[in-house]
């Protein structure tokens, strides 16, 4: 059975929930990620921000987008779906497709991030085992 831990991103890249939102925005297509947890000033898990959520603001005119100096926390999921480590990569997946995202934001006991499984995390584990 392969777990959350044997595939996710360890210490993924993170955005502060007072990031603006065109800050995310760089750093998404720098990183070329798709998405980026959002937390506090305390380092705690808050939200998950993604390509998607930033679709429609940074346009030029926009009407009813938020100006690329709004916050992070104005465009970003807050009911974010985790997991934890040691949860079965299936039930992840499972996850992903019930709740259409993808990815899913990995928490210790406590509560803190400590890595990220997303869809492509998924699809390369499934290549290895094949192989």
């Amino acid at each position: 059975m392969l777990r959350a831990i044997d595939v996710m991103t360890e210490r993924p890249a993170t955005v502060s929930i007072n990031a603006t939102v065109s800050t995310a925005a760089r750093l998404l297509e720098d990183l070329e990620i798709r998405h980026l947890p959002v937390i506090d000033d305390a380092g705690e898990l808050v939200g998950i921000l993604s390509d998607r959520d930033l679709r429609g603001t940074l346009g030029p005119s926009d009407e009813g987008a938020p100006p690329t100096t709004a916050t992070v926390v104005n465009i970003m999921s807050s009911d974010v779906i985790r997991a934890l480590p040691d949860d079965d990569l299936a039930d992840i997946a499972e996850l992903m497709v019930d709740n259409r995202i993808g990815a899913v934001p990995i928490v210790d006991e406590r509560g803190m991030l400590i890595g990220i499984v997303s869809y492509v995390d998924v699809l390369r584990s499934m290549l290895a085992h094949r192989r």
